[in-house]
């Protein structure tokens, strides 16, 4: 077999094991709001992520364009299928690492951290699209700052509205409408996060001369890839980081866990639309502390939030340092 689709296919592997990571990874903040209070149980919320991921994930071609192309021309790297297996391997070591630990950080601050670090090793500094990729660094800032404001002012809101009314009425009939939220923030998780996987795929193709170089879309068996892999490791969930978001930030209601999953999953579909990455993460972790703080500041626990942004903040810089790294070793294995 050529040795060229032997690396295409094992970065393509790896592209759908970062999909499937994130599946489980984040989907964990998808309806991590809905388990604790015991909106839905966690076999069906999983059931119910895991659909609206996949058919997410198919809707949308506009944020894989852009991680396709945004960073860094693939059709001008000459080793740039090397570079993309570089930032991947990087990319689901932090994944797997914050994982384990519980800690809810971003598959996409990962990936693009990751991948920005690839071509600096892989091409130089020359070869970074600076002004691509502070739009998309840009997006991945003020996308929390949003679902913050957006999950204070709806909370204020709902206060004002249900706030004389029988809280165990009011709860009772949230508990409800979390079902329809839940779906809506699995759905849009798919529409953004799995089209980083569609978009790294489609990069290492142009790359490798598998797709023509200025042909940008998105290859149909790209997207039931990276929407099946997504969907498969939703099925999976990520019961830590479940616990992390639905109890330690401050204790979630019912019509609070609407709130969070409403303000994030309005902030990730407006992002889509506009074909930039997100993370939803970020979104929903905002969004909650944006709810608590709307509920009673006091509530929410903020060491625990410290250090979940603290985790935000030094994603990109050690995915990248970490694709530096491991771009070294293949160049120094393989390449030369």
């Amino acid at each position: 077999m050529d040795m060229g689709l032997i690396v295409i296919s094992f970065v393509i592997f790896l592209a759908l094991a970062f999909d499937f990571i994130n599946g489980f990874h984040d989907t964990a903040n998808a309806i991590a709001t809905s388990v604790s209070t015991r909106a839905l149980t966690p076999r069906r919320a999983i059931i119910l992520a895991s659909v609206m991921n996949f058919v997410g994930a198919l809707a949308f071609t506009g944020v894989a364009k852009t991680i396709g192309g945004s960073i860094a021309d693939p059709a001008k790297l000459e080793f740039g299928v090397e570079i993309v297996a570089a930032a991947l391997i990087a990319a689901i070591i932090w994944n797997l690492v914050t994982w384990w630990f519980g800690i809810p950080s971003s598959s996409s601050h990962a990936l693009i951290g990751a991948l920005a670090g690839g071509v600096y090793a892989g091409a130089g500094m020359d070869a970074l699209n600076m002004a691509g990729f502070k739009n998309i660094v840009i997006a991945l800032i003020v996308s929390p700052i949003l679902a913050f404001a957006i999950g204070y002012t709806v909370m204020t809101i709902l206060k004002w509205i249900f706030g004389r009314r029988s809280p165990h009425s009011v709860n009772k009939g949230f508990r409800s409408m979390q079902i329809i939220t839940a779906g809506f923030q699995a759905f849009t998780h798919g529409t953004n996060d799995a089209q980083k996987a569609m978009g790294i795929i489609t990069f290492a193709l142009i790359a490798g001369g598998f797709q023509s170089s200025g042909d940008m879309e998105i290859q149909t068996w790209v997207k039931l890839s990276a929407a099946t892999a997504m969907a498969l490791g939703t099925a999976v969930g990520g019961w830590k980081i479940i616990k992390t978001m639905g109890t330690k930030i401050f204790k979630i209601e019912p019509i609070n866990g609407f709130a969070a999953d409403f303000s994030a999953a309005s902030v990730i579909m407006g992002a889509t639309f506009i074909g930039l990455p997100v993370s939803t993460t970020h979104a929903i972790t905002s969004s909650i502390l944006g709810v608590g703080s709307a509920k009673r500041f006091s509530a929410v626990k903020w060491g625990v939030a410290g250090r979940i942004i603290i985790t935000w903040f030094i994603t990109i810089p050690i995915c990248a340092g970490l694709a530096i790294v491991t771009f070294k070793l293949i160049d120094l294995i393989f390449l030369r």
